[in-house]
């Protein structure tokens, strides 16, 4: 087998995430509840990259992401890249950046905030992109990234 070559196929429409850590890839299946999916959906993870050295793929047929799926991924997986497939082709691509704001995507951990008692939408103030600290817009309470959850 020396010397052989194995490509993941190509799907004619929908979205392929690619340059995703190793460690994040589960988890980025997990937030887009991917195994729930009826759509076609091809995972590699300790695929071989120039720039990562090892990184994860996952390709999915006949979707698309919303702009808060990609911000998911975002928290999760920075660096990550979207290309958005269409007859075989790429029609877009972009890396996902953390936006300023986060909305309705992380849990405040403070119990007693009005979103968690009040089932109010969340809202967060990015403080620090590169260790992804954000601060609640309501009840000012910091979090970092060892502390998201999704909501």
């Amino acid at each position: 087998m020396k010397g052989k070559t194995f490509k993941i196929s190509a799907i004619k429409n929908g979205t392929v995430i690619d340059h995703v850590s190793t460690d994040h890839i589960f988890k980025v299946m997990d937030i887009l509840k991917l195994n729930e999916s009826n759509d076609v959906v091809t995972m590699g993870t300790n695929l071989e990259s120039k720039k990562m050295g090892k990184k994860g793929l996952i390709k999915i047929g006949g979707r698309y992401l919303t702009k808060q799926e990609a911000d998911m991924i975002a928290i999760i997986a920075t660096g990550a890249n979207i290309s958005i497939i269409k007859d075989y082709g790429v029609e877009n691509k972009f890396r996902v950046e953390i936006p300023d704001i986060i909305e309705n995507i992380v849990k405040c951990v403070n119990t007693n905030c009005v979103t968690n008692a009040y089932n109010v939408p969340t809202r967060f103030h990015v403080i620090n992109r590169k260790t992804l600290k954000i601060r609640c817009h309501y009840c000012e309470r910091m979090t970092d990234m060892s502390e998201i959850e999704m909501v």
